[in-house]
Formats: structure tokens, sequence, C-alpha cells
């Protein structure tokens, strides 16, 4: 694939030519009511009712994350990913095109996974709304209906994705940031939260309100237009002219390591290859009260 974000076109195209794998990452996650509602569910059952056809659904809220974390969404091990993968017939060579129906952050989490382990993978720009704003066809399940298995996994051997090619520096950890506010380490650390979210004028789903100090906010959401589609590349590549001529290393941070993968794969898409996510995010950070938090907006980093 050309580049990680594909249009609903293309993989139309590809699927026609059975050379990728496609895999629906929807959680249903809702702004939350009150501090520390982290009310969440599968989104098989949207999958079940439309779908891209050819499509699996996977499931970031259970499958693909770490029991043993103290936080929700963490990252599971490479070798429980990969073996993961390997039951829906993702392995070595395998493309897969990532989508859900819930504006995209869903799918480019989903895309940061794939890609930390070496497997060649894109997002569908603008998820299923794209793909059905296109006029492409859609599949339901029915309790009669067999799930389909897409022809390159047909054709894949049946060993797991190697871990050989993990790729080194995509996560940094608490430890990471404490070093970073003692000046300890060099970096332009971001947060992808809403304005308001980073500012704590919000409920938040977490323990407290607010930003890691001194961390800059570039919304998520900001880099996408209203029908979801990233804005063109040109026009992101002028806006984040600053950021993209950093010369420091780019961390992201959001809530719980979702929206921030937004981030990670837009940066990437414009050639950052030093962009590394905060799998704990705000759900880790603020649970301990010896940690730094501040409220308030700005527009840029430390």
């Amino acid at each position: 694939m050309a580049g990680p974000i594909l249009t609903a076109g293309d993989l139309a195209v590809r699927l026609e030519q059975g050379t990728v794998a496609v895999l629906d990452a929807t959680v249903n996650l809702g702004r939350p009511a009150h501090d520390g509602d982290h009310t969440s569910s599968s989104g098989r059952p949207g999958w079940e009712q439309a779908h891209i056809p050819g499509s699996h659904h996977v499931d970031l809220l259970h499958d693909l994350t770490d029991p043993a974390a103290l936080y929700h969404f963490a990252r599971p091990s490479p070798e429980a990913l990969t073996a993961h993968l390997a039951n829906l017939g993702i392995h070595d060579g395998t493309s897969v095109v990532t989508y859900d129906r819930s504006g995209g952050i869903w799918a480019s989490r989903l895309w940061w996974l794939l890609d930390w382990i070496g497997i060649e993978a894109a997002v569908l720009d603008g998820g299923f709304a794209a793909w059905e704003a296109a006029g492409l066809p859609v599949s339901v399940l029915t309790p009669d209906s067999v799930t389909e298995i897409p022809a390159p996994a047909l054709a894949a051997c049946g060993q797991p994705a190697s871990v050989d090619n993990v790729r080194a520096g995509r996560w940094v950890e608490r430890a990471d940031l404490e070093r970073w506010l003692r000046d300890e380490a060099e970096a332009t650390v971001l947060c992808a939260l809403n304005p308001e979210a980073y500012a704590g004028e919000v409920p938040t789903r977490y323990a407290r309100r607010g930003h890691i100090p001194g961390t800059g906010n570039l919304p998520a959401r900001s880099l996408l237009a209203p029908d979801g589609r990233f804005r063109p590349l040109d026009d992101l590549r002028a806006d984040l002219a600053g950021l993209l001529a950093d010369p420091a290393p780019i961390w992201v941070y959001c809530g719980g390591g979702i929206s921030a993968a937004t981030l990670g794969l837009a940066l990437t898409a414009l050639g950052r290859d030093d962009v590394a996510l905060y799998d704990g995010s705000l759900e880790e950070w603020s649970a301990d009260g010896s940690l730094p938090i501040e409220r308030g907006r700005a527009d840029a980093g430390r």
C-alpha cells in the first residue's frame, strides 16, 4: 500500500483483487456523564448489523488488550497480538485495512498496533460512513450466514507474524514522562484531547481532570474534515509545518491511548517516523495522586 490512509474506492479495488484483509475496530465509548464514568461496550453488534463484505470485527476492549494492566485498552504483548491475528488468518505478508464507525480513532489505534508489529496496514479514510457514502456494498451477519475470511488470509501460511518485526520506539511509559518533566528527556509532548477536556472543563473518565503539565494540545479531531475524513495532507502539512520541522521526537497521549493514535497516524502520513505513544495516558497518570496535573488551555507544547 502506498501510505497509511486509504480511500474507500481504493479499498474496493483491493478487495476485488483479493489483496487485503479488512478489520472493523469499533468500540462504543460515550461521553462521560460524570467524572470517573468509563462506560464502554463492544462494537460487534453494530458490525453484525452492517459491515464491509469480508471484514472481521476485532475487539480492542477485551481481546486485543492486556488483561493484567490497570487501565483500559492497554496494548497486548506482541506474542498475544500476533497469535490473535493468526486466528483471523492474518500473518506475515498479509496487508490489512482497518476501519470503524466512530470517527476513525479505533481504526487508528488498531493501525498503530499492527504497524508496531510490522504488519503492512492502512486506515480507511472516513471509515464505514465513507464506504456507505461511496455507494459500495454492505453485508449483514444473520444467524444463518457464515463469517467470511478475507481472500489473502486463506492464502496465508499458518504461522503467526514474527515478533522479530516489532518496531522499537513506538511507545513511551509513565517513567519517560516523569523524566521529561525533570528535563532529563528531550521530546515534544502533545495531548490529543479536545480543548475542553485538555483544560479540565468537562467531566472526564479518569481520576482527575486536566493534562500533564507543560504538554501541548493538538486535538485529534482538528485533523479531520466534518465528514470524518482526514483533511488534505497538503493542508495539514502547511498547518503543522512547525511541528513537522521540530528536531525533537514527538510523544503523544490522550485519555486512554486511542485518540493519540490518530495523531500518530497523521504524523506518520506526513513523514515523521519518530512518534511514540504513551499507552497509559491520563487514565494511568491521573490515578496516581503524586503525579502533577494542571488545568487550563494552551496552544503550544513545552
